[in-house]
C-alpha cells in the first residue's frame, strides 16, 4: 500500500472544551502516513477522509500521548540542578543532547524539586476537529526521507 502526504486544519481542546492548540488562521498541519509524526489515534481517524470532510473526534489518551506514568516523575535535591530560581511550570531539557528529554517543574520546596518527564498532554483524552484539505500520494525523496517536503512540510 502507497503512503499519502495528508494536510488538515484542526482544533485541539480538552475534556473541559478549552482551546489547546489550532491551526485556524495558518497553514494546514502536513504529515507523511505511518511516519510516526502525529499522534495515532488521530492519524487512524483521519485515515480514509476525503477533501473537504469535517471531523469531531476524541482521542484516548493512549492513542494519544500515552498514560501519565509516574516513573516519569522524580525528585532531585534543588543543589544538584544547574540553575537558581527555578519555578513551577518551566520546562528543560534533562541533560546537554539535544535527544535528552524535556521535563516540567511540578514542584518546588525548599530542598527539592519535582521533575515531570511525561509529556504535558499525557493522561489526557484529546478532542479534535479536524478538516482535511489535502491528500496527496508520497514521493519517492518523501518516502526516503520519512516526512514531507513542500507547502506545509519539511524542505531540504
Amino acid at each position: 500500500m502507497s503512503k499519502n502526504v495528508i494536510s488538515f486544519h484542526y482544533t485541539l481542546t480538552d475534556q473541559t472544551g478549552k482551546t489547546l492548540d489550532s491551526s485556524a488562521g495558518g497553514e494546514p498541519l502536513t504529515f507523511l502516513e505511518e511516519a510516526g509524526q502525529i499522534i495515532p489515534g488521530l492519524e487512524a481517524q483521519l485515515r480514509g477522509m476525503k477533501v473537504g470532510d469535517k471531523k469531531h473526534v476524541t482521542i484516548k489518551a493512549k492513542d494519544a500521548y500515552g498514560e501519565h506514568d509516574a516513573g516519569n516523575v522524580m525528585e532531585v535535591p534543588l543543589d544538584k540542578m544547574p540553575t537558581r530560581g527555578i519555578k513551577v511550570g518551566d520546562r528543560f531539557r534533562a541533560g546537554k543532547e539535544s535527544y535528552a528529554p524535556v521535563v516540567t517543574v511540578t514542584k518546588v520546596t525548599e530542598t527539592h524539586v519535582t521533575l515531570d518527564g511525561n509529556h504535558p498532554l499525557a493522561g489526557m483524552d484529546l478532542t479534535f476537529d479536524v478538516e482535511l484539505t489535502q491528500v496527496r500520494g508520497a514521493t519517492e525523496d518523501e518516502l526516503a526521507h520519512g516526512h514531507a517536503h513542500g507547502l506545509g512540510g519539511h524542505h531540504h
